[in-house]
């Protein structure tokens, strides 16, 4: 709340500088506030009795946002990569996929390693499982498996995140 929203008889008054300037009449505590040509700010409305703040709302404001999107800038969002093999993929392409992975986690993100079932390929879901182990065990100085792969519908899932 700020200046003509604050409807309490007697505040306690913090200065800009943040001196304790004591309790007074809110009317009084707006004079000041005007005298010096800046806001006054509801900080603390459940203290007894509630407490307000000579400050420049505005400028406030603006900081504030400004740390927020300072703050946001330094976040990084981990994302999930997806890589998709098949049981009978050959040894080149089970590099390129390699490459692929090994380059989303250096960039920080999560891979999801999916290989799908076609058909027949259900019956040698062992194939699956043996290539899934391979491709982890050899990913292994970039990213650790979160788990075991596990067969999920003609799905064979497995979650790898980056070693920080």
């Amino acid at each position: 709340m700020i200046n003509d929203d604050i409807h309490d008889k007697e505040i306690r008054l913090v200065g800009e500088d943040g001196s304790q300037l004591g309790v007074m009449g809110l009317a009084e505590a707006k004079k000041i506030a005007l005298a010096r040509d800046l806001d006054l700010v509801k900080i603390a409305p459940q203290g007894k009795p509630p407490v307000c703040k000579i400050m420049d709302y505005g400028k406030y404001k603006f900081e504030l946002s400004k740390r927020e999107k300072e703050m946001r800038k330094h976040q990084h969002v981990v994302n999930i990569k997806e890589v998709r093999l098949s049981p009978s993929i050959d040894d080149h392409d089970f590099e390129t996929k390699l490459n692929n992975a090994i380059k989303f986690l250096k960039s920080g993100n999560k891979v999801k390693v999916t290989l799908r079932f076609r058909g027949r390929e259900m019956a040698h879901v062992s194939i699956g499982k043996d290539l899934l182990i391979k491709f982890g065990e050899k990913i292994g100085e970039f990213g650790t498996c979160e788990n075991t792969p596990k067969l999920e519908g003609r799905s064979m899932l497995m979650l790898i995140q980056p070693k920080l």
